[in-house]
């Protein structure tokens, strides 16, 4: 793998790092499996596409990317708490129905962002290559988007968000809301993801309304990678977990496809992460395994 190719990886492994972040909010803090990512990636990528070709100010763009998204999460938040819907079935809604609304949003499949300005134009002044560039802005959005999801899940609110996905009715007995917090936490993990998809597009100058098949998959691929190389109970050890999951994630895909391993191709991108996700939720199951029968075997041995 060359040099280009790696920090490339790294780019991409990044803001995928931001869908990890959303991702584990949702199925591992709220313990709410929402497949709404598949959605509000592309509208945050359609959203923030279309304000910087309107001539918007790209920041304000990606604002708007990140409200976006965060209401999408929102209505999924609505259609389970309010209208009592299967919070799967409901996440599954929400996306179909942001399909057709991105196609809204942009007036058709794809929009190109060649020549258009971003939230990298400011730093090209900096004379570092491109190559190099763009991972180092959105590792520092990435990382300052960590410190907020630590310092909320530290704080007195965070707790209830969390006890709400452990114990939800000792949440009510304690007069908490699980309601807001649902709503809090599906709007805060979609408004990651959106704040993805928003920098995918002008990272790479495209967005198009496909660009979120999966994105619940890679999720899923980072949080449970990271997670299992990575274990630990504190929170920051568990977002930290998360978007290290995420860049080796994409580290190990790019190493598969470019070294032709086993013969695989860019077209077997799907298999290496079933492959990938299969092997990160069978590791922790066959090392208890292992560590029950060297428990039994000392156990035998000192008996």
């Amino acid at each position: 793998m060359t040099a280009i190719a790696f920090f490339g990886t790294l780019e991409v492994g990044l803001i995928y790092g931001l869908v990890a972040l959303g991702v584990y909010l949702t199925f591992r803090v709220l313990d709410f499996p929402d497949l709404t990512v598949d959605g509000s990636f592309p509208m945050g990528a359609a959203v923030a596409a279309t304000m910087i070709v309107a001539g918007y100010n790209p920041w304000l763009a990606t604002a708007v990317a990140i409200l976006a998204g965060g209401i999408t999460g929102l209505v999924t938040a609505f259609l389970t708490v309010k209208c009592g819907i299967l919070n799967l079935l409901s996440s599954i809604l929400t996306m179909i129905a942001a399909f057709s609304i991105n196609i809204r949003i942009m007036g058709r499949p794809n929009i190109a962002l060649l020549g258009e300005e971003t939230i990298l134009t400011p730093f090209e002044s900096l004379g570092i290559a491109p190559a190099y560039l763009r991972p180092l802005v959105v590792g520092v959005l990435v990382i300052i988007s960590g410190l907020l999801v630590i310092r909320l899940l530290a704080s007195d609110f965070g707790l209830g968000l969390r006890a709400t996905g452990v114990n939800a009715r000792m949440v009510k007995a304690q007069g908490g809301s699980t309601a807001m917090y649902t709503y809090f936490g599906l709007a805060l993990s979609n408004a990651f993801v959106g704040f993805a998809g928003a920098l995918f597009a002008q990272t790479n100058s495209f967005a198009d309304v496909t660009s979120g098949v999966g994105t619940i998959v890679v999720g899923l691929a980072a949080v449970i990678l990271g997670q299992t190389l990575i274990p630990g109970r504190r929170v920051w050890v568990a977002v930290i977990a998360v978007i290290l999951g995420s860049i080796l994630y994409r580290l190990a895909v790019a190493f598969a496809l470019s070294s032709g391993m086993f013969g695989l191709q860019a077209s077997d991108l799907n298999l290496v992460t079933a492959v990938l996700v299969a092997i990160a939720l069978i590791a922790p199951k066959m090392r208890q395994q292992y560590q029950k029968s060297k428990r039994a075997k000392q156990a035998e041995v000192s008996g």
